[in-house]
């Protein structure tokens, strides 16, 4: 638990006259709506990738943003770092977690059980008063305002994802929504990607869209091939009866689905994995996003100044 000690010790003034000087320099208008964002991370990795997509949420809004991170698999070094990176970017965080239910069928795979948590129990895991949630994946740089995403009119949907980019024919044989089976329940309906998504709270709630989802879940699960991309594949077989607002192509690209000319106009830019390259995922971001190594050694000086403010402070209290 790299400087957790020290960390310890970077006392409320301190974080409270950093979280305002950085509001100040980032123009943070806190008379505008607060954008909740909701991610999830596990292993080291991720919570790199994940500290990253942060910033870039914060460095393009003026609104004040309050991040939601699923607490079961975070580790003890990202609970230490976080009251440092929020209080020098100005934003608020909050760890959640909902038990699963002992009623709906258990997924035994770690990824699965994420998968899971990403869509089954949107509806629980925040206080009512939240209306609204953008979900994010970690690996993810944002390069546009998200309010844009909070302000938009689902048109009564209780979500809203982007479709899968299909510019880029020599993936078509990994387009599997586009033949057989899913062809066929789709209907002409698009397969959206969940990398990103919004969610009209009030809506779902009042749809009862979790319900249906674990419902549809539950019943789908106990099929060993049902469900191969858990959080994907469920939202994408339910919209017959819970409609998905589908949202312009330019909030999610992907190189290993998109052409290279879309990335210029893309507000999002995701590292999915390619079936066909299978680069490692850190040297997949690091090409995918400008500026990735740069944001991750400012956040990792930011940590640090703030484990030198703390053992200063230890140090004082000591004597």
């Amino acid at each position: 638990r790299i400087g957790a000690a020290r960390l310890a010790h970077f006392d409320a003034a301190a974080r409270g006259a950093m979280s305002a000087n950085r509001r100040a320099a980032l123009d943070v208008d806190d008379a505008l709506d607060t954008v909740h964002v909701f991610s999830v991370a596990t292993g080291h990795l991720y919570e790199r990738f994940l500290r990253v997509m942060m910033l870039t949420v914060v460095r393009n809004t003026r609104h004040p943003v309050k991040f939601w991170v699923l607490s079961n698999f975070v580790s003890p070094k990202f609970r230490d770092v976080m009251p440092a990176m929020a209080a020098h970017y100005g934003f608020e965080y909050e760890l959640v977690t909902y038990k699963w239910p002992s009623w709906l069928h258990a997924q035994s795979e770690k990824q699965r059980v994420i998968w899971g948590y990403k869509i089954l129990f949107l509806d629980v895991l925040f206080p009512l008063d939240v209306h609204k949630v953008i979900y994010i994946d970690a690996d993810q740089q944002v390069r546009a305002d998200v309010a844009e995403l909070w302000q938009r009119d689902l048109r009564g949907a209780p979500y809203a994802y982007t479709p899968f980019c299909d510019d880029r024919p020599e993936m078509d044989g990994f387009r599997f929504w586009k033949q057989g089976y899913w062809e066929s329940h789709l209907q002409g309906k698009p397969y959206h990607i969940s990398a990103l998504y919004v969610v009209d709270l009030d809506v779902f709630r009042r749809v009862a869209a979790g319900d249906q989802l674990r419902a549809t879940y539950d019943s789908l699960s106990k099929d060993p091939n049902s469900l191969a991309n858990l959080d994907q594949d469920l939202p994408n077989y339910a919209q017959h009866s819970i409609p998905i607002h589908s949202l312009p192509q330019q909030w999610l690209w992907c190189k290993t689905w998109c052409s290279a000319d879309a990335k210029h106009t893309a507000k999002t830019l995701d590292a999915c994995n390619d079936p066909l390259t299978k680069i490692p995922k850190l040297q997949n971001v690091k090409d995918t996003f400008d500026g990735w190594v740069d944001d991750d050694a400012e956040i990792a000086a930011v940590v640090e100044r703030a484990a030198r403010l703390g053992a200063a402070a230890a140090a004082a209290a000591a004597a």
